[in-house]
């Protein structure tokens, strides 16, 4: 057992061995490194287009979109009902700016400016989101080439239509959002069945029998209130961290996290 804690790079279950009910090697490092390869096409893009042309091409191609859109994949999902960091852009195309439904994060801004995601808006929106709209929450810094820009707007209206591409092979990998775990199934090793706190350190117990402890300030603790969370008093760890020391225990909603948690330092 031990041996298999120490390939795994942590103590806690990753979201992949939440998947497939089995720990294997943490792939926190290796998501990290997926994302920043992911985020380089767009910055090539952008250098490359300040030699290009300074306006939008006439029509983009969906297929070239889907790859660009990789980078974007971390904060939107193309799933109907989906939210992330951002809302789902499913229907983005001709909706009116922050309306999608079961999503409220939008800035006040945003929800005040009366755009419409047409071709116009979404290609000064790809360029500059802060341009556009002064003081939105999106922090991504724009697309400078103007045929990505087209690109993934052309990918964005086959999304909504319902015929979007998938992006290309490389590596023998398919480049595709990342699904999310449903942490209700979640294996025992993950099934956390105490939460102590004493001092600085957090001593976790799992419904495997193992007990962990770790310092306060490496230990998240979330709220996952949709289907795919976790069920009601019954939360789960997932290990996180570059060497597996960080993780999360996700709870259903706030109200379980004070209560669930046990001040005490007698057999610490």
């Amino acid at each position: 057992m031990e041996a298999s804690i120490r390939r795994s790079g942590g103590p806690f279950p990753s979201r992949n061995a939440l998947r497939r009910g089995r720990r294997p090697i943490d792939t926190g490092t290796h998501a990290m490194k997926r994302a920043l390869q992911s985020l380089s096409l767009p910055l090539v893009a952008a250098a490359l287009g300040s030699f290009g042309a300074s306006h939008a091409s006439a029509a983009g191609d969906p297929a070239r979109g889907a790859n660009v859109f990789r980078a974007c994949a971390a904060c939107h999902s193309i799933a109907p009902g989906e939210q992330l960091t951002g809302p789902s852009l499913a229907g983005v195309w001709g909706r009116k700016a922050a309306t999608v439904a079961g999503f409220d994060r939008y800035s006040d801004v945003l929800t005040r400016s009366g755009l419409t995601w047409d071709d116009a808006t979404l290609d000064r929106w790809l360029a500059n989101p802060d341009g556009l709209v002064r003081g939105t929450s999106m922090t991504f810094p724009g697309l400078r080439d103007a045929r990505s820009r087209q690109d993934v707007i052309a990918y964005l209206k086959d999304v909504a239509e319902g015929k979007a591409p998938l992006a290309q092979r490389r590596g023998g990998m398919m480049h595709e959002p990342p699904s999310r775990v449903d942490l209700s199934k979640a294996p025992k090793e993950g099934q956390v069945t105490a939460l102590r706190h004493c001092r600085d350190t957090y001593t976790v117990t799992t419904a495997d029998g193992r007990t962990t402890k770790v310092w306060e300030f490496n230990l998240r603790l979330k709220t996952d209130s949709s289907a795919l969370g976790p069920r009601p008093d019954k939360p789960v760890v997932v290990g996180a961290g570059m060497q597996g020391d960080r993780a999360s225990i996700v709870f259903a909603g706030p109200g379980e996290i004070s209560r669930f948690i046990e001040e005490s330092c007698a057999s610490q």
